[in-house]
């Protein structure tokens, strides 16, 4: 772990595993979460030649909060790691919440970014053909309704969740466990898994819920960026039963990015996205 400054001197606390001097990639974090989140074994990585290289979103974990960013804002941090690390052209993935994130990187570091994969991403929000909530669940309807409409409401109850996670960080877990569709229980059910989600959430939230609110309001706002900017190949990966970001928002993503290709998979749901991740770092350091 080490810290890289963002801007306005912002620390943002990053993580590097894998091979020293192999194939830059960056994996972008899920809502909520942190650098700590589930992937590759240091080895496999290594065995893979990729240099796999994660950070805390401002808020999150050992980064600095950034009220009132956008998902535009992810590309300035991600460049301000790379010019750190001298690394010049590197790949980008992004995980649920992170997909958009990876994406705004794609379209404002062109020069940079060579390829890019979204995981169970999530639409822009406001968009005339996308029903935005149709088959997502109660609670994370309640809670991205509540970043447009009750901003208050949506602090109070992430900041009520954000402790008793602090407390329990496999509450939190067995919360979504409710909601999940059966191929996200076969995945969380695994223990391995499920302690990487549970540690990724304690590490998140260990500061408060301040990275949590952050990235629940810039995914309901202007995200500051045009897919269409977006030249480089795109992957977009959905499981066809995934009830926390419909697959219906990665449709939309791909009807807007010319360079996109869809893979929706089916008998899989949103974490899914965890068993996918291997195959989607291979295809992202081949170029």
């Amino acid at each position: 772990m080490w810290f890289a400054s963002g801007a306005g001197g912002r620390r943002l606390t990053v993580e590097i595993t894998g091979k020293p001097d192999g194939v830059p990639i960056f994996l972008l974090h899920g809502t909520p979460g942190s650098r700590s989140g589930p992937k590759p074994r240091s080895g496999i990585l290594y065995r893979y030649g990729i240099r796999l290289i994660s950070y805390d979103r401002p808020g999150y974990g050992g980064s600095t909060p950034h009220p009132g960013r956008t998902v535009a804002d992810a590309a300035e941090d991600i460049a301000a790691i790379a010019k750190d690390l001298d690394i010049y052209r590197f790949s980008v993935v992004g995980r649920s919440g992170g997909g958009p994130h990876a994406l705004a990187c794609a379209a404002l570091l062109p020069d940079a970014v060579t390829r890019t994969a979204v995981l169970v991403g999530f639409a822009r929000p406001d968009v005339p053909d996308l029903e935005w909530f149709s088959g997502m669940t109660d609670r994370n309807s309640r809670d991205f309704a509540a970043a447009s409409d009750d901003r208050l409401m949506l602090a109070e109850r992430l900041r009520a969740q954000a402790a008793r996670t602090r407390r329990d960080p496999e509450s939190l877990l067995t919360q979504l466990e409710t909601d999940m569709t059966w191929p996200d229980r076969r995945v969380v059910r695994d223990l391995a898994i499920r302690r990487l989600i549970a540690q990724a959430y304690r590490e998140a939230l260990r500061g408060g819920p301040h990275g949590w609110i952050d990235d629940v309001l810039a995914l309901r706002r202007d995200w500051g960026f045009n897919l269409s900017a977006i030249t480089a190949p795109v992957r977009l990966w959905h499981g066809e039963q995934d009830n926390f970001a419909p697959v219906s928002h990665t449709m939309w993503l791909a009807r807007q990015i010319r360079t996109a290709e869809v893979h929706v998979q089916p008998g899989a749901a949103h974490f899914g996205a965890v068993e996918i991740l291997p195959e989607m770092l291979e295809w992202l350091s081949n170029w």
